[in-house]
């Protein structure tokens, strides 16, 4: 039986970027679940279901089969409109799986045009003339060509779109984002018209987007990073409430697992450290070589657990990430460090951490499995695309207050501040 409710029906690939999407549907008005992966049953009620997959990394066939069953699980639930949730900073490869997966999911929905951002302005993502910013810098300058799985060489969208696409990219510019809603809708009708098949469009800040969320009511399909969230409540008639993020009070001791290695969750760790707030590093060598890193660091964490958060990282900055790479094979390194962190996840959870913040795209996606996490309920916003969330983590047969936190998001000081939000 479908739910009456379900406006909006969203696939994200990776499970980080799925909390940021729902993050900004809560905030703008809707009550949004995430599943983690495709569900067996019938929908929550809620106005929006977010699918969170771990599809951005994988062979894009792989990534092009995962997607449609979530998109035909959601279209069964009554969905209206489906959201392709991608990364704000278009992480890919020049095969995908950006390209391939939007393509099949517009030939399964019977359509042949959708317009795609990955602009998200609070978290400094913009787009302008097709060239996407990290703060004031074109991607291709930022941290994020150092992306250890998918370098980031090239800002413009067109142009990268175009080499994992078969059907003809275009681009909406700032000058007709400008004009508002009818203007935006009317290029997107001639570039449709035209037989573009994709259309970046520019945006700079959240008018961009509230603009640009009216001007798609009617699409079957949108591609987008999660800025463009914020302007689609509005066109079920919902706006924002603060009921929509209400969760359970928290309790358990605190702590953090860090995966990324990205700029921002660097400081963050060293921001931690600084504090002199307990920490442990975890080696990737000393996993390769068969020490129990997983019951060294639950043991030393143990004495930590109820007073001050504990932090266990694997997070290091480039050169670092490359040296490991080049001993164990980037593939290698990355699984093997994913599930222990998973595991350590796991362990704490199982030893009274009830309030858990997991960094990294990848890492949080191997820790929720590892908690046996089904659905999310979303909550409050600690920073732009973070929000605290409430699961059943059924492997430890307890609830968690949870934030997944992409690589790139978050203030220095997130590590520490996130748990005031909860106190």
């Amino acid at each position: 039986m479908t739910t009456t409710t379900l406006k909006l029906g969203c696939i994200a690939d990776d499970f980080t970027g799925a909390t940021d999407l729902a993050n900004n549907l809560v905030r703008a008005g809707m009550r949004a679940v995430q599943a983690i992966g495709v569900p067996d049953g019938p929908a929550p009620e809620a106005d929006a279901v977010v699918v969170a997959l771990k599809s951005r990394t994988i062979p894009a066939g792989d990534a092009v089969a995962q997607s449609l069953a979530a998109l035909r699980w959601l279209r069964a639930q009554g969905a209206r409109q489906i959201y392709f949730k991608v990364c704000s900073t278009f992480d890919s490869t020049p095969h995908g799986n950006i390209g391939p997966v939007a393509e099949a999911l517009l030939q399964e929905l019977g359509s042949s045009f959708c317009c795609v951002t990955p602009a998200f302005p609070e978290n400094a993502r913009t787009v302008y003339k097709g060239h996407l910013f990290v703060g004031d810098v074109l991607l291709s300058d930022s941290g994020m060509r150092n992306h250890p799985l998918t370098p980031m060489t090239d800002a413009n969208l067109v142009r990268v779109l175009q080499a994992q696409s078969q059907g003809q990219v275009a681009l909406v510019d700032h000058r007709v984002v400008r004009g508002g809603a009818a203007p935006i809708h009317a290029r997107l009708r001639q570039l449709q018209d035209e037989g573009v098949r994709f259309a970046i469009v520019d945006a700079l800040d959240n008018e961009d987007l509230m603009h640009l969320g009216r001007a798609i009511a009617d699409h079957p399909l949108v591609v987008a990073g999660s800025g463009v969230a914020i302007g689609l409540p509005q066109n079920c008639g919902l706006s924002p409430s603060p009921d929509t993020a209400a969760l359970p009070r928290a309790e358990g001791a605190c702590a953090i697992v860090s995966g990324s290695c990205s700029v921002a969750t660097n400081q963050q760790v060293a921001d931690f450290l600084r504090r002199g707030l307990p920490a442990l590093a975890v080696d990737p060598l000393q996993i390769a070589a068969g020490r129990d890193v997983v019951r060294e660091a639950l043991d030393w964490a143990a004495p930590w657990l109820g007073g001050r958060p504990v932090l266990v990282y694997s997070s290091a900055p480039p050169d670092s990430v490359r040296a490991v790479q080049q001993q164990l094979g980037a593939g290698d390194a990355g699984e093997m460090v994913e599930r222990a962190l998973a595991a350590i996840a796991r362990g704490l959870v199982q030893r009274g951490v009830g309030q858990l913040i997991v960094a990294g795209g990848e890492t949080s996606g191997a820790a929720v499995q590892a908690l046996g996490v089904r659905q999310m309920r979303i909550g409050p916003q600690i920073d732009p695309g973070v929000p605290w969330c409430h699961a059943e983590a059924t492997a430890c047969e307890r609830t968690v207050h949870l934030a997944l936190k992409s690589g790139n998001f978050g203030s220095t000081d997130f590590f520490t501040k996130a748990f005031t939000h909860l106190a």
